[in-house]
């Protein structure tokens, strides 16, 4: 049951993270200042030829870059940059900061950034140590400063590259927009907050102060019959402190009843 769960949410999450990606990238360009050359959907003409097996990569047509299918996007997007992310065993946030610069950079080089985020060795490869390490910094707030780190360290290679003059103030809104984007989809942190005491209504009636006002109230009203007064009770009849007093004895073994059975 919990993997089926898990799953769910990781094709979930595949969906929410590719939507937003496909957002950036567009339909068909082919801008000769942009190294990626023709791209549809953000699938350059080299990443397509990759896929499909043709070598060298230029001969595969320009006209076949125009007219990919969404469902072929779609597992590229899956095959070549979610999955060698390992983006499915990331906290929710992280997973879509790693997979936008993977598309836009390649899954090695973003893979390596949040590595050297972790301290752990930067081989391109997300594998069990760097998800330990992950899952070691995703406590207390660490999941959202391995994002802000992440993006930092993606602006700081875009910057280094030649077409930064040109494309730069496109690409920094768009890492902007992923760091944005990332943080708002951090699972809320769980308030600890001290269990609110009920409120007892026996506090009204506590203690063996109750009985021995009741037992006083009866012993004036039952004297009174007698014949007897007791002083502090002048202006009530023998009837009404009898009355009152009985009434206060079973008024809180009512009241006990009810909170012992709550």
């Amino acid at each position: 049951m919990n993997h089926l769960m898990k799953e769910r949410r990781s094709v979930s999450r595949f969906e929410q993270c590719l939507a937003i990606v496909l957002r950036f990238e567009g339909g068909y360009v082919d801008d000769p200042s942009d190294p990626g050359g023709a791209t549809n959907f953000g699938i350059t003409r080299r990443t397509l030829a990759r896929w499909r097996h043709v070598r060298p990569w230029w001969k595969l047509p320009r006209s076949q870059v125009r007219r990919l299918r969404q469902t072929e996007v779609r597992n590229i997007y899956r095959s070549l940059f979610w999955a060698p992310c390992r983006a499915s065993l990331l906290p929710a946030g992280l997973d879509l900061a790693l997979f936008d610069f993977a598309v836009n950079s390649g899954p090695v080089r973003a893979i390596r950034h949040l590595q050297a985020l972790l301290g752990v060795r930067r081989d391109g490869l997300i594998g069990p140590v760097t998800l330990r390490a992950v899952a070691r910094r995703s406590t207390d707030g660490g999941t959202s400063r391995l994002i802000r780190g992440l993006c930092d360290r993606r602006l700081g290679f875009l910057r280094t590259l030649s077409g930064f003059s040109r494309f730069g103030r496109g690409w920094m809104r768009r890492v902007a927009a992923v760091r944005r984007l990332s943080l708002a989809a951090l699972s809320p942190q769980p308030k600890h907050s001290q269990p609110q005491q009920r409120k007892n209504p026996m506090q009204l009636l506590s203690g063996y102060k109750t009985y021995i006002v009741a037992l006083a109230m009866l012993l004036a009203g039952i004297s009174q019959i007698l014949g007897i007064d007791l002083p502090g009770f002048d202006g009530q009849s023998a009837g009404q402190l009898v009355f009152q007093a009985l009434a206060v004895l079973f008024l809180r073994r009512g009241i006990r009843n009810e909170v012992a059975n709550a």
